[in-house]
Order: C-alpha cells, then sequence, then structure tokens
C-alpha cells in the first residue's frame, strides 16, 4: 500500500481543522457580512461616500469594541457554564448589584440612598473596592456552583432565584434610585481611564492619541480574558474536565473526575468574569439605576454562547466561537441603530437574525430547504 506523502497529510489535517470550527467559521462568515452590509448602507451619498461610512467611523468603531470588550468578558463565563450543561440567568441582576455595591464603596455616606444596606457599607479606596467587588461576584459565583454541583439543584431555578433576588436587593439599597459615579469625593481620574478610557489614556494619563487611543481598555481586558480562559478551556487537563462533565457529567463521575467540583468551578469563574465586566460598565455609563442597569444582559451571553457554537446540551464550544458571537450581537445591534429603525423593532430584528443563523448553522440551508420541499410519494 502506498503511503501518503506529506502534502496529503498536511490536506487532510487542514480538512479536519476546517471540519472541526465549521461552526465558528460559519459564525465569522455571517459576521463579515454584517460588517460589509453595515459598511455599504450606511456611506454618505455622492461620490466621496462611496469611501465613507458611518459604521467605519473610528468613534463608531471605538464604541463597538468597548461593548464587545464589556459583553465579551461575561460573555465567555456564561459560556464556559453552558459548556458544563448549565445555565446562568442572573448575570444581568448581579451587575447590577455589583455595581449599586461598588459605587457605594467609592462614594461617601451621606450621598447615598437612606436604606440600611447603604449606611453600613463603609466608603474605601478606589483599589479596594475594586478588590472587594471582585470578591463578591466571586462568592456569588460559587454559592450558585455548590448549589448546582454539589446539592445537584436545577442550574435553571437557582440562577433565576438569582436573577430575582440580586435585582430587587440592588432596588431595595437603592430605595429604587440612581447611584452616580459623579457624587465620588476621590480622584477618579485614573479607574476611568481603566473603566472607560483607551490603552492610550492608561500608559499616557489621558494624553495619548494615535492608534493606542482607539483601543479601549475593556477590549484589552477582553483580548486577556480570551487568551487566558482559551489556554484553560483548551489546553488543560481542567479543560478536558469540563467538556467531559458536560458531556457525559455520570460517565465522567464514574471515571474517577469529581464532576461536582468542576462543576462549580465553573459557575465560580462566570461569577469572576461578571464582576469583573460590572466595573468598567458602571463606570461608563456613569451611574447606576438599579431596575434597568444590565438588564437581559444573560439573554445576550447565552445568545453570544449559542451563536458561538455552544451547546445547550453541554460538552461543546469554544472560547474563540463565544467572541465571534458576542461580535455578531454587537454588531447587528448598531447596524439596526444606524439604519434608523425604531428602537422596539431592534430586538426583534436582532433575535430573527440570531435565529437564522443558528438554524443555518446547525442544519444548513439544503436541510431547511428540505423542510418546505414537498416530497413525491412512490407510486
Amino acid at each position: 500500500m502506498e503511503k501518503p506523502n506529506r502534502n496529503q497529510l498536511m490536506g487532510n489535517s487542514k480538512l479536519g481543522l476546517v471540519r472541526k470550527n465549521r461552526r465558528e467559521l460559519g459564525m465569522f462568515g455571517l459576521l463579515i457580512a454584517l460588517v460589509i452590509i453595515t459598511s455599504l448602507g450606511t456611506r454618505e451619498s455622492g461620490v466621496m461616500g462611496l469611501f465613507e461610512s458611518k459604521f467605519l467611523t473610528p468613534d463608531n468603531l471605538k464604541n463597538i469594541s468597548r461593548e464587545i470588550g464589556i459583553y465579551g468578558i461575561f460573555s465567555i463565563g456564561v459560556g464556559i457554564v453552558i459548556i458544563t450543561a448549565g445555565i446562568d440567568l442572573s448575570v444581568g441582576s448581579l451587575m447590577a448589584l455589583l455595581g449599586v455595591v461598588f459605587l457605594y464603596f467609592v462614594t461617601p455616606p451621606e450621598t447615598r440612598p437612606d436604606s440600611f444596606l447603604a449606611k453600613i457599607i463603609p466608603e474605601i479606596a478606589w483599589p479596594m473596592a475594586i478588590i472587594f467587588t471582585l470578591v463578591m461576584g466571586t462568592l456569588v459565583g460559587l454559592m450558585q456552583g455548590l448549589l448546582v454541583g454539589k446539592l445537584k439543584l436545577q442550574a435553571f431555578i437557582v440562577t433565576l432565584c438569582g436573577l430575582l433576588s440580586y435585582r430587587g436587593l440592588a432596588r431595595f439599597s437603592a430605595d429604587d434610585t440612581s447611584i452616580n459615579l459623579s457624587n465620588s469625593e476621590q480622584d477618579l481620574s485614573f479607574v476611568r481611564y481603566l473603566g472607560e478610557g483607551s490603552l492610550a489614556d492608561v500608559l499616557k494619563d489621558g494624553n495619548g492619541s494615535g492608534f493606542l487611543h482607539s483601543i479601549p481598555m475593556s477590549f484589552v481586558y477582553l483580548i486577556g480574558f480570551a487568551i487566558f480562559f482559551g489556554i484553560v478551556l483548551h489546553r488543560s487537563v481542567f479543560g478536558r474536565y469540563i467538556f467531559a462533565a458536560g458531556r457525559n457529567e455520570l460517565a465522567t463521575k464514574y471515571s474517577g473526575i469529581n464532576t461536582s467540583i468542576v462543576i462549580a468551578f465553573a459557575y465560580v469563574i462566570a461569577g469572576f468574569c461578571t464582576a469583573f465586566a460590572a466595573i468598567p460598565f458602571c463606570i461608563y455609563t456613569g451611574s447606576v439605576q438599579p431596575a434597568t442597569h444590565g438588564a437581559f444582559f444573560e439573554l445576550y451571553a447565552i445568545a453570544a454562547a449559542v451563536l458561538g457554537g455552544c451547546s445547550l446540551k453541554g460538552g461543546e464550544g469554544s472560547i474563540v466561537g463565544i467572541l465571534i458571537g458576542t461580535a455578531i450581537l454587537i454588531v447587528l445591534r448598531n447596524m439596526v441603530n444606524l439604519f434608523g429603525y425604531p428602537t422596539p423593532l431592534s430586538d426583534a430584528i436582532t433575535g430573527g437574525v440570531i435565529f437564522i443563523g443558528v438554524l443555518l448553522d446547525r442544519h444548513g440551508a439544503s436541510s431547511i430547504v428540505r423542510l418546505f420541499t414537498k416530497k413525491n410519494k412512490p407510486a
């Protein structure tokens, strides 16, 4: 038998790589299509308008990058939970609660609403406020993880209770009023650069310009998170445990792996990612209105993960896919706004495109056509 040559082996490996990442490549194609459609659809009139687009302006691209950074961070956490065949519905409410707590940490008590929680939280320096906020989010993730992993409660019920409880606690502690970052008496210029500024602002103390000025810090954080959790998920033993627990928890447990700890740690990661994203988001908005702050963020995170190839059945997904799914959501929302569609219609358009994209990705265009094709019965 003739042995395959080097070129054949390389061709087979490339083909295998394409098949392995078929979903990510399909969603990346959808992302490119959305970018092209939005760029062409937002051109200015006239000859010079062929080379100018509202979508491609530096300010718009910077805003998109900032949103992708914030949404991508907590979507990574939710995506890892979904790979374990779990779900996290508490992301948006937890961001509201952590946003309120962080602003309480950096504002004097006399500027806060008249509530018990607002009075007992002391004002501390902003570096400590960041640390305590991250610890709080991580502990909430640990609590949810133990309830799901150790006590075997349904993830949907546990995180649904979190969705209701964290939002209610945030509204109660803030007396259902806005908490403003401007009430702080601390010098928050540097933390503002870290939260809503650019890489140039951080490196040059707010005097940056050029290319680095167009890179938001939230996008820099996302790159760091993606690299770290990409290594953890795809290049470590623990990552293999996460995929194994999602595919078949019982078989994984019988093989000697403590699946309870693995699943619990996935929720710890989600809690930390949510806490981390909550800080730049509340700095960027400048205030927290507990009733609406972070509303529906959990649905965006789930949609980003599913668009990126994470299966709700568990055992499938990738960090790159989650990033692509997040980018699709943000670009799609920006496209709807630039095209001037009414705000209530934007969610419907976004939902429709997500549905079509996932349907095409899972079943392909040919199988969908067959659903609507009348089969000829044999004579």
